[in-house]
Parts: structure tokens; sequence; C-alpha cells
């Protein structure tokens, strides 16, 4: 029941057919299509990009006459496209058909290599029908450039004093985008369009921000929830629609973040944590596409079993649906985890954690990759890559917060999970260390910090240390009881703060860090060759009185600079710089800091509503972020950069 389409090669990179085809405003020009060439009679389907069973995935075709499909790569004669064995085009003069379907968005050029071909009579039409306006387009002249789908979906929700507040920045205009726009299209429940606009844009490197609660007032909208579809247009350098996405309440008790969806919908999805007693885990299903989701076309099965429970019931075009964990996986208990059977009908999900006393956490899955293999070289490399891949989380102060960590498998291939973890004080210094042993893929095996760290000092001050002190773990593969590996580690990572019983959680994968020496493009780089061996993060700031933090962690596979010279600079709204201060952080060590104790009041007063870039020249830093909001609530995602 799976779709089926391209949409993400790790070789390749993303198709954008998929985009341009699912486009929401693709999906309302192809009915009249469809409707007139059912019309016009027997239908032949020109597909010299190969894409007909793309299309068929995403619309009903049912309603065609289809009288054959023509190729014209010989490699593709003969292929199996829509039940039929395709034909060569030169074919095409004796069809006897009522109108000739070419299947490509850029048409004049293929059309004018047949037309000679065509029967008299016939109906042309092609993808051109479905062509978004030449002003959506960063690239005219190729219409399946990637960079003309710069587009994501968000999760958006103004119901029962929960809001929602997307924020980025313009970081286009930096890679040469001479004029940027955002069109937006939110979504309901059901799939029906509430409202769709063209964003204000702000001056070069500006704040963009969406707000529900605002959305509600400014098109008179009753309260919902769906999804937010984005579509970054006249774009240049950087194809990738990158935001913070806060939800918060109508009290100080409701604050939760997470960040975007990964545009790339994705077969499975992994690190789904199953509830514990007095919590509700609502999988989040957003349906990415204007096809509907099948009864029976998404299901969860717990970690390393094969048995699947599937939802049966269907679900509308760009729909939305909480499905509550139990209702599928009654007896899942954290520290289980569950796999999502997503068959490509959605971009990464978020998930909720609805606890017994009100308070919610919003998080997300990862894309399970299918591709990836046991990496034999992985447990030689330690001689040239030392630590190798890295898989790094804060440790906030311990007085206040609880940490859990739940390895996770990632890959379908994966079997067993050896790991070890590494506990850091601020200044780089083991204080504690576990080897997890050779997990196997259905372990139940969460990890508390507490009883890790079993009163050692993260600040050296003696057995308990002061409050406030902290440093971060750091998971690694661990051989000495054997298991494979493959490079893709990942964990969830839950933070609970003990004194209001508020809790936040994340989760990400494993990279290498801070090494000249690269292998399968590690330490990764976003910019040029790898290895990536500079930082540039984004840190919004959060409303009075929440205040914004970030822990900056300095993760090294092998030795590297001592310390950190690492910048951050305040914007305002208008991407103009306001204060700059610069710190340094010992290699192997962390930095936690709130931006109200790092830049002056009248600096912030100036910046409402801006962010923090957080800039370094001499090392690769991961970073999280989050808001607090006094002793009441607080939020913590992992960061992203431009």
């Amino acid at each position: 029941m799976a779709l089926d389409i391209t949409t993400f090669d790790n070789k390749r990179g993303g198709n954008p057919f998929f985009k341009a085809a699912g486009h929401p405003l693709a999906a309302r020009a192809m009915p009249a299509l469809l409707a007139e060439l059912a019309a016009a009679g027997p239908v032949a389907l020109y597909d010299p990009l190969g894409c007909a069973g793309d299309l068929a995935a995403l619309y009903d075709l049912s309603g065609l006459e289809v009288e054959g499909v023509y190729v014209q790569d010989l490699d593709d004669l003969g292929k199996s496209r829509l039940g039929q064995a395709t034909r060569p085009i030169t074919d095409l003069p004796s069809a006897r058909i009522g109108a000739l379907w070419l299947l490509a968005f850029d048409a004049e050029r293929p059309l004018e290599q047949i037309r000679h071909l065509i029967p008299a009579g016939a109906q042309v039409e092609s993808l051109a029908r479905l062509r978004l306006p030449e002003a959506m387009l960063s690239q005219p002249r190729w219409y399946l450039s990637g960079i003309n789908f710069a587009t994501n979906f968000a999760f958006f929700r103004d119901a029962e004093g929960q809001h929602t507040r997307l924020v980025t920045a313009d970081y286009w205009s930096g890679y040469g985008a001479k004029a940027p726009a955002l069109w937006a299209c939110l979504f309901d429940e059901a799939g029906a369009t509430l409202a769709e606009w063209w964003e204000d844009w702000p001056a070069p490197g500006g704040t963009i921000e969406i707000d529900s609660a605002a959305l509600r007032a400014r098109f008179g909208l009753g309260p919902f929830t769906g999804q937010l579809f984005l579509h970054v247009c006249g774009i240049a350098g950087h194809d990738v629609v990158k935001y913070a996405l806060d939800t918060y309440g109508d009290g100080a008790e409701a604050l939760s973040c997470t960040h975007d969806a990964n545009a790339w919908p994705s077969d499975h999805y992994a690190g789904l944590p199953a509830p514990r007693a007095g919590e509700r885990v609502l999988l989040w299903v957003q349906n990415s596409h204007p096809a509907p989701i099948p009864a029976g076309g998404l299901g969860l099965n717990l970690m390393g079993q094969d048995e699947t429970a599937w939802l049966e019931r269907p679900l509308p075009a760009f729909a939305t649906l909480a499905l509550d964990t139990r209702d599928l996986l009654p007896e899942a208990a954290w520290p289980q985890q569950l796999e999502v059977q997503a068959g490509k009908h959605m971009v990464r999900p978020r998930y909720e954690v609805v606890a017994e006393n009100g308070r919610r956490r919003i998080a997300h899955v990862n894309v399970e990759r299918a591709d990836l293999k046991p990496d034999p070289r992985i447990p030689e490399l330690a001689n040239l890559m030392g630590k190798g891949y890295i898989l790094s989380a804060p440790l906030l102060p311990p007085e206040r917060f609880r940490t859990s960590a739940l390895p996770t498998p990632m890959a379908r291939s994966q079997a067993t999970l050896p790991l070890a973890a590494l506990v850091y004080d601020s200044e780089g210094q083991e204080v504690a260390r576990k080897t997890l042993g050779c997990l196997p893929r259905s372990h139940e095996t969460a990890l508390e910090l507490d009883e890790l760290l079993n009163g050692a000092s993260l600040d050296g001050a003696g057995p308990n240390g002061a409050e406030g002190a902290w440093g971060h773990v750091e998971l690694v593969y661990d051989f000495s009881e054997g298991g494979e590996a493959d490079g893709w580690l990942h964990a969830i990572f839950r933070y609970e703060d003990r004194r209001s019983g508020h809790a936040a959680e994340t989760s990400f994968g494993a990279h290498m860090f801070n090494s000249v020496l690269t292998y399968k493009g590690e330490p990764q780089s976003y910019a040029g060759r790898p290895p990536g061996l500079s930082t540039r993060l984004f840190l919004r700031l959060g409303p009075p009185p929440v205040d914004a933090f970030c822990h900056l962690i300095y993760p090294a596979s092998t030795p590297w600079h001592a310390s950190s010279a690492t910048r951050l600079t305040l914007h305002d709204r208008d991407g103009a710089e306001v204060a700059t201060t610069e710190v340094a952080i010992p290699c192997g060590g962390s930095l936690l800091w709130r931006v109200s104790e790092t830049f002056e009041a009248e600096a912030l007063a100036r910046a409402a509503g801006g962010y923090v870039i957080i800039r370094d020249l001499t090392c690769r830093l991961f970073g999280y972020h989050g808001l607090m909001h006094g002793e009441t609530s607080f939020s913590m995602d992992h960061m992203f950069g431009f």
C-alpha cells in the first residue's frame, strides 16, 4: 500500500517531480485536465521522462481510456507502465486516439520533436497545464530544477488554547537571491484549504514569523488543527526550507518546539517512543500529497518485530489525523519504541506526548534508511578517526533536570547497536563512562544519566556539585562485545524538569566532527567538499518574558583546537547586527547560555523579534536551542544552520 513515487535517493538527492506534480496549485488544476482528456476519447501517453508511474500514484487516472504508453529511450521499451508494455514513440502515427498527453512540464521541445508523428485531429496536452505561475519559479527555464521547489510542511494548530509559531530568516539573500517570496497555504484537519497568501517578505536577512493566532485574526478563522504548506520562491543557493516551530499555550505551562519537517517523504520512520504510564503518544499523520492515504496504507510495529498494526481508515489529500499509538499497539510501553510504516505518504511527521497533568511536548521521528548496510570498516577506523561517529546531546544541570537517552535503530538492516555512553563536564573532562554492550534491534534500554553519573560532579566542586553545572553526553560505537555499525546512529534524548514536571525531547543522528581526514562525506559539510570544520547556527529569540537558551557542544573525533573561537551575533528582525560577543568552548566541552545573560537589555530591546547567529570558522559545533519560561516550562530541540 506504499505510494509508488520516487522522492529521494542518497546518491542523486531529491526528485522534484513529485513536488511539482503534487503541489497544491497543481492539484487544483489537475481535475479539469483529466476531465478534458477523458472526454476526448482514447488517450496516448508520451512518457519521455519516465514519470507516468509517479503521476498515477498521485492522481486517479482510471477515468482515462489509455490507448498506449509511448517512450523515447530504447532502454525503456517494453517496460510496464500503467499496466501496459511501453511502445516506441515512432509507433504513434498508427494510434487511433482522441488525445495525446505529453508527460512533461517543459513541453515545447519534446512536442516539436514528435509533431510529425501526432495523428491528425488529436488534441494535444501536456503537464504544462499544471505549471506554477512564472513568478513562483526561481529558474523558469528548467521547471524541474530543485531550486524551483523549495517547499515544506509544518504542523500547525490553533485550538483548545494551543498555538503555533513558525520562525526562520531570509537566508537565501545571502546566497545571492534578488527577490525571494513566500507563498503559504493552510490546510485544515480534513485537507480543505483554510487560507492562502503571500507572506510579507522582510529585508535581506530579516526574520520570517507566522503565528497561528495571528492567522485566525487575519482571515477570520475558527479553531483549526492541520498543516501549513510553504513554498519559498525566487531563491538561490539553498533549496531546503528550514524553520523553528514553537507550540505555546494561553498559559505558561504549554511550551514545546521542533523544527523543519524534512521535505522528502520516506517509506519508514523510527524514533517514535511508546508511552509511559499516564501518557498518550499521538502520531500526527499529515498527508503530504493530493492522493488519499488508503485504509491500511499506514501502520506501526514494535521495533525489531515484523508484525504490523495497520490504520484501517483512509485519510484525504492533505488531511491531518492525531493517531493515538495505543489504538494500534495498546500494550506498547516505554522504553519500547515504534517504527512507522509510512509508505511515502507524508514528510517526516511529528509526535506529541500528552501527560496526565496536561503538559505536552512535541518532537519528530527520523527517516529510517533502507539503503544502508553494516560497514565493516567502521571498527577499523579508530586508529585514524579516533572516536569516529559521535552522537552528542546536552546534560542539563542535573540538580534541576533529569536526562534520559534511548538509542534508536535507524536503518532497516541494523540488527545490533554496539554502544558506549561517555559523560563530559563543561570543560571537556570525562566524568563517567558506561559500555551498553551489543544491544539488539528490539532492545528496551533507556539510559538514565542520574544512574550513570552516580553522584559524580560536573564542576569539580565535590560529590554534589553546584546547582547550574552542566555537561554533555556522547554515544559512540563500542565493539568490545561485538556487533556491527553503519554510521547512522540515532537516539531520543528526554529532559524532565524536577521542579515543574515539564518535559522536552529531541532526537538526532551521529556525525564525525573536527577531523581533517574524511570518510564517506564526514565530517559533513553544507557548503563545498568535506570536511566541514566551521559553524553557522540559527537561534530565534523568544517573545518576552520567554528567554531563549542554547547549549553548544564542541565534539571532536580526533584532537582539534584547544578551544573554539565562537562569535554570537545578535540581529534585529530586519537582519541588522545589533551586538556581538565572543566565547571560547574547550575542545570536548560545552557551553550552556541564555540570551538574557549574554547581551545587554538595551541591545535585546532593539533586537526584539530577531535572532542570534552562532558562527565559528575554526571548528564544527553541535547545538541545541530552546525557550525558558521562568520556573514554569521550557522547550528544547537540536539546532539548524544555513
